[in-house]
Order: C-alpha cells, then sequence, then structure tokens
C-alpha cells in the first residue's frame, strides 16, 4: 500500500520484488518419513566397483602393467656378497686363529684333579698330618657311687645323719584328756550347785503331752460296694438330622389360634415405644451344623 509521500512500502524497505514463497502448494511430508540422504536415490551415482585384494594378476594394483622401482639395475648374488665381506674381515686379523692343543679334558669323578690347570692342591689332600704320640691322662678322684633315691621315705641318702626313730603311742591325744579331765576334777572342792524351788523344766520333754483325756476313736464307715456298675441299655444315639438322638420324639404341632386386634389407644394415653435395638443376624442351627458334618 502507498505510504506517505506516494511510495510503497517495498520502495521503503529496499527490495526490488516481494520474496517468493517456495513451498507453496507442496505436498506435506512427515519429518520422520523423509529419506536420510533424499539426494542418494536420485539421479546416477559413483560405482566405486568394490575392493581390491592383492593377487599376482595385474588386476590387484592400480597401475595397468608392473612398474619396476629399479631400472636397468644389476643382478646381485647375495652369498657372493656374503663371502667377499668375510674376506676383507680376516685380512685385518694380525696372526692365525688360536687353536688349543688338545680338546678340554673331563673330570673322572667328585674330588678328582684331572684335567685341571694347576693340579692337585696339597693343603685339600686327605693324608692325615703327622702328630705326637698320645699320652693318657692320669686315673680320675674315685669316690663311693651316688646313692639310689629322692631322699622322701629312703633312709641313708641325705648328707645328715638320719632322725632317730620315736615311739609315738595310738590314743596319745584320748589319754591326754583323760589326765587333763582327771585334773580338773580333782582341783573341785564340790559338786555343782542346785536349787530346789526349780519343780520342772521350762519347756516340757513331749509337746505333744497333755492332760486331757483322748477322745473315742471314730470308726470308719464302709460304704456299700455295689456288685456290678450300672450300664445304660443301649449307647447314645447321635444326631442324624431327624431327631433320633432325643429322649423324645418331635414335638407336635399346636395350632395358634388368631386372637382380635386390640384396640388403638387413644391420642391422650400416649404408649411407650422403646427404639430399635441391633438386629441379629442370620444364625445357623445346632441340628443344620450336624447334618453338615
Amino acid at each position: 500500500m502507498p505510504g506517505e509521500g506516494g511510495k510503497s512500502d517495498m520502495e521503503r524497505i529496499g527490495l526490488f520484488s516481494e520474496m517468493e514463497y517456495i513451498t507453496v502448494g507442496d505436498k506435506y511430508v512427515s519429518q520422520y518419513d523423509r529419506p536420510f540422504n533424499e539426494a542418494a536415490s536420485k539421479n546416477k551415482q559413483m560405482l566405486p566397483g568394490g575392493s581390491k585384494e592383492m593377487s599376482d594378476l595385474q588386476a590387484g594394483y592400480f597401475e595397468p602393467h608392473f612398474v619396476r622401482i629399479f631400472e636397468g639395475e644389476g643382478y646381485a648374488n647375495l652369498n657372493q656378497v656374503r663371502r667377499k665381506r668375510m674376506m676383507e674381515e680376516a685380512k685385518k686379523n694380525l696372526g692365525k686363529a688360536f687353536l688349543p692343543s688338545n680338546g678340554e679334558k673331563k673330570s673322572c669323578g667328585v674330588g678328582s684333579y684331572y684335567g685341571t690347570i694347576g693340579g692337585p692342591v696339597p693343603f685339600f689332600s686327605a693324608q692325615s698330618k703327622p702328630r705326637e704320640k698320645y699320652e693318657a691322662p692320669g686315673k680320675n678322684l674315685y669316690t663311693s657311687p651316688g646313692k639310689k633315691g629322692t631322699g622322701y621315705g629312703y633312709a641313708n641318702v641325705t648328707i645328715g645323719k638320719p632322725f632317730t626313730h620315736s615311739a609315738d603311742v595310738y590314743d596319745a591325744a584320748k589319754l591326754n584328756y583323760k589326765k587333763d579331765n582327771e585334773e580338773h576334777h580333782r582341783l573341785l572342792k564340790g559338786g555343782p550347785f542346785r536349787l530346789n524351788l526349780y519343780p520342772k523344766e521350762y519347756f516340757d520333754t513331749n509337746p505333744y503331752f497333755s492332760e486331757k483325756s483322748l477322745p473315742p476313736i471314730k470308726k470308719a464307715e464302709k460304704k456299700e460296694v455295689l456288685p456290678s456298675p450300672f450300664k445304660p441299655s443301649s449307647p447314645g444315639k447321635k444326631a442324624g438330622g431327624m431327631k433320633a438322638g432325643t429322649f423324645d420324639p418331635y414335638p407336635s404341632h399346636s395350632a395358634d389360634p388368631y386372637s382380635a386386634k386390640s384396640e388403638k389407644p387413644s391420642k391422650i394415653a400416649k404408649v411407650f415405644h422403646p427404639p430399635g435395638g441391633p438386629k441379629s443376624r442370620p444364625i445357623e442351627s445346632i441340628m443344620t451344623l450336624n447334618v453338615k458334618r
């Protein structure tokens, strides 16, 4: 739209023309259905032809024909080169090679000096050295042999003299007590002091003693022994769901006549009606439980 001064919006922005919309009218394609590389599936692609394996054929190389590294080089024999080098090294020797006069000698046993350079060593010789004549020393001091025993329970095995035997009376303690008791009674001047005012002892010798006469002896009552125990005529009957285990047969039905309805109380005299208490639950009878068992 033209604005102020007669210029359009495109002229004021500085663009020659309005930008085109590229995706106008294109079909919607989800981002999940788009190919990863769309250009790889259109037009011709570069085909490398696969990898080549190394072989003796010319197809295993990049060049159309085999190219040598050295063109026109001479043939060299490795054995000839090795011999030539050995001859040059041999010229450096001043004299002939050292050769031993004989081969090495093998020992003929443990401790043998055969084949050694120095030979036998006199220090390690097994020959005995000369010694002076042996003179036996003098005799030892002879004493009486030691006495056998540990000293406890054995006689004449200690340094000192043995103890002499002293007689010991068998009932010495009893005889000494008897003598001391006689000496004690001899020193007493009179008998024991006794009072006549003491009629009897403080405690009776028999705690169950009583001056009252004993009651007559009760005779044990003899119970009448029945000749034989009571046995019922027949064993007890088990409940089988039909009143077979009861003493009396099933009670007969008694008719319950309808009674006349009571008249409604007047509104003046109100009757007390207690509130409804907790309701009982259905309970199976004992007979039904016995039948199920």
